[in-house]
């Protein structure tokens, strides 16, 4: 996580000769390395669920053609999907490389985004103090001081949504956001001292391309953090900068010239074409519906960024990054873009820190900072007894979602063949075993909405009681479908062949088509 501690002490006899001072760790490296493995042991207890089909599904377009995967859910071309991520590419040559399928990886991949996680949050915090548990109360912050409500999306670190959403592009842009952040931090805190030291004092050009190419990365791997990263870099800048000479601007620029090109090289899709992508805003109106609910906790690290903000006259990195979330937030909601709801979760981090920073303070406290810091533990009593403690805790509290496999019916279905379906879960989950949807679950670049739509309704119009043997022919002919998964509540088309059936959820898979 963050640097060791090496404990110096007198030398005598044979110790001298072999140099001395024994190394233990920070208080962050032990209490980091604990909530790495136990949140990984609860990590993998949970069964994979909501996004991490669809997931699955690009690990193996990749794992067939690493070059030119298809759609990721769909028999169609994938040219244009903003799924095929650098972290995506990754993922599909582990894969080639191990046989594994696209669950398995997606799987292993949990515990590794914690780990860039975690030691990305210690750096960060190291920039921001050099109090010892910082770093170990921030940890506790970010997970606890959500709300009472559950908050689980892509991109919320709560104990909770973590437990689901770690395998996530999100989970390893948010740690790559975290290393960013404390690099840009420290060079503009050293650049801030350049006015003692001289123009020689700058860091050299390759560190700032080095941060731009780190920028390029997290912006292909999950745009929208890549949003709240940027804000947060020009509130790091803005606040620790205080000379603005021009061989300094000129490497923050050189920065920000790497980040675009590293992006605008990638050849699986175009990031910029992203911007004016509206098919997703309907979905993420949600974000924005029970705010209070599900952040309240994470107020109680206001008073903090307000004592930052006064000790600095409004220039603190934190506070500066906390009010350009909020605007962008605030934007979503004004202008319908919704998905820059997306943010939510990091735009809570600069409370959360602020409020960790000021209770990592030595003692004696005043009496102030003894009532923040009893609030606080209140309210992460609170979030983990109301929300947090099912991550964990296996019985007694709300546990994750626990959403069902489709092994059995997989089994039976060979790569590419196409599935008819429109039970929620099996939609989100079959093409993770390699199968193509009918009708993909959610909208992509690379599909035309409309199209998306169109296939939607065949679905519909095909699991329709009333559809006619030569209407479903239709449709089957139409999408080359093989393959049909219904819930217990639809009826089996005479037409088909019943093949296999869940004992857990009643779903039944039969064979349809020539």
């Amino acid at each position: 996580m963050s640097a060791g501690v090496v404990v110096r002490r007198t030398l005598r006899g044979a110790t001298a000769l072999r140099g001395g001072g024994a190394w233990r760790p920070t208080p962050y490296q032990l209490f980091g390395f604990l909530f790495w493995l136990v949140m990984s042991l609860a990590y993998w207890r949970v069964p994979l669920c909501c996004d991490a089909g669809q997931h699955a599904a690009v690990v193996e377009r990749l794992r067939a053609d690493l070059l030119r995967p298809r759609h990721p859910t769909a028999d169609l071309p994938g040219a244009g999907s903003a799924y095929y991520s650098p972290f995506a590419l990754a993922q599909g040559v582990f894969a080639r490389l191990t046989g594994l399928g696209g669950w398995e990886v997606v799987r292993l991949t949990g515990p590794l985004n914690l780990l860039v996680l975690l030691t990305g949050i210690g750096r960060f915090v190291r920039v921001l103090t050099p109090r010892p548990w910082a770093p170990v109360l921030a940890l506790a912050a970010m997970t606890l001081l959500w709300g009472t409500e559950r908050a689980w999306w892509s991109g919320y670190l709560g104990l909770m949504s973590m437990t689901g959403t770690l395998p996530y592009p999100s989970a390893f842009a948010i740690g790559l956001t975290f290393w960013a952040w404390a690099l840009t931090g420290a060079r503009a805190r050293d650049a801030a001292a350049v006015r003692y030291v001289g123009p020689g004092g700058l860091r050299p050009l390759s560190g700032y391309a080095a941060l731009g190419v780190l920028y390029g990365l997290v912006l292909l791997v999950h745009p929208i953090t890549a949003v709240a990263a940027a804000l947060g870099a020009v509130a790091l800048v803005a606040g620790g900068q205080r000379n603005w000479e021009r061989a300094l601007v000129g490497r923050w620029a050189l920065t920000a010239a790497v980040a675009v090109a590293v992006a605008a090289c990638w050849p699986y899709f175009d990031v910029f074409a992203l911007a004016g992508d509206d098919s997703v805003d309907a979905m993420h109106r949600r974000l924005y519906l029970d705010l209070g609910g599900q952040f309240w906790l994470a107020l109680l690290g206001l008073p903090a960024l307000w004592l930052r903000a006064r000790r600095t006259a409004g220039r603190d990195p934190l506070v500066l990054m906390f009010a350009l979330d909020c605007l962008v937030v605030a934007y979503g909601w004004v202008s319908g873009h919704y998905t820059y709801g997306r943010i939510l979760g990091l735009t809570l981090v600069p409370l959360q820190f602020a409020l960790a920073v000021e209770l990592a303070a030595t003692r004696p406290w005043p009496v102030w900072r003894r009532v923040l810091g009893g609030a606080a533990a209140a309210g992460a009593c609170a979030g983990f007894l109301t929300v947090q403690a099912g991550a964990v805790v296996p019985a007694g509290f709300a546990q994750p979602p626990d959403w069902p496999e489709y092994t059995w019916a997989a089994r039976h279905i060979g790569p590419g063949e196409v599935v008819i379906t429109d039970g929620y879960h099996a939609v989100h989950a079959i093409a993770g075993y390699g199968p193509n949807l009918a009708a993909p679950a959610w909208p992509d670049a690379s599909l035309d909405e409309r199209e998306r739509e169109r296939r939607a309704a065949d679905v519909r119009a095909y699991l329709d009681p009333g559809s006619t043997r030569a209407d479903r022919a239709a449709i089957v002919r139409r999408y080359h479908a093989r393959w049909l998964l219904l819930t217990p509540r639809q009826r089996v088309p005479e037409e088909a062949v019943v093949v296999t059936w869940s004992r857990r959820t009643g779903e039944v898979l039969a064979r349809i088509g020539e």
